[in-house]
């Protein structure tokens, strides 16, 4: 599915979602906005599809953040002209969309404002060397949406995430990844080809636990671990009586790669 503002395609059991804006920086106007969360709804309610790349065209950005022109009419309004109503479907960036599928960030380029809170809202970063990562909205008198706030210091050790967020600083490639920040560095070129080679990792794992897993991970980070642990997690549940388990033992038993069918 080609939307303008987003390209999106499926190969085999991975979903490939790209930001096609490379003349704007792929920064998000609402065209954009609403094409990602759509093909987000099509990733997450495709059972045939298991893990999704994320990434931008061109070689300048992954996405340079929103459109401020597309953006301002929503923020500059008075009495007299009320602000534009919100969509009811919430954004792949938002709390609120339950995803438990994985999601890979392939980043390069710069990766600022909106731009990093997709990347935080994916499960793992690959990053080419020449990615620029911040959260640069104070400089524009705003604040951080997509739960930057709390994802950041949720994923970086906490005084790096206050300087970071109440500085607009940039982060460099290296230093994204030596606080934990990405997986993975690699020269642009390679990219791709590492965001790839990661999925398919993950594709060697029954979709059904890594999907399990993800859920009791993301659940349980909002509870102390004697809270989190005690949990029936609706896709742990369906763990033990899926059809993977049985494959996964049988294939075990018999030395051969399983074949997985996500149920």
């Amino acid at each position: 599915m080609v939307d303008g503002a987003v390209i999106y395609k499926k190969k085999d059991r991975t979903a490939y979602i790209t930001l096609n804006r490379p003349e704007a920086l792929n920064a998000l106007n609402r065209e954009a906005s609403e094409a990602l969360t759509a093909a987000m709804v099509d990733f997450r309610d495709d059972p045939e599809v298991w893990v999704a790349i994320l990434t931008g065209a061109g070689d300048r950005a992954f996405c340079a953040g929103a459109d401020i022109k597309d953006m301002a009419p929503r923020l500059l309004w008075d009495d007299a002209t009320p602000a534009p109503r919100r969509s009811t479907q919430p954004s792949f960036s938002s709390p609120e969309f339950e995803l438990w599928k994985p999601v890979i960030a392939a980043v390069h380029g710069y990766a600022l404002g909106a731009g990093a809170e997709l990347a935080l809202a994916c499960d793992m970063i690959v990053a080419a060397d020449t990615t620029q990562f911040g959260i640069v909205e104070g400089r524009l008198g705003y604040i951080a949406a997509g739960a930057v706030v709390h994802r950041l210091p949720r994923q970086i050790p906490l005084k790096l995430a206050m300087e970071m967020i109440l500085t607009s600083k940039h982060v460099g490639a290296e230093e994204g990844y030596r606080v934990g920040l990405f997986n993975e560095v690699v020269p642009r070129e390679e990219l791709m080809a590492a965001a790839e080679r990661l999925a398919n990792t993950i594709l060697a794992c029954s979709p059904i636990v890594v999907q399990a897993c993800k859920q009791g991970i993301m659940v349980g980070l909002e509870s102390p671990l004697r809270v989190a642990h005690p949990v029936n997690y609706e896709l742990m549940d369906r763990v033990a009586t899926s059809e993977d388990v049985q494959e996964g033992i049988s294939a075990f038993l018999e030395k051969r790669e399983p074949r997985w069918k996500g149920r």
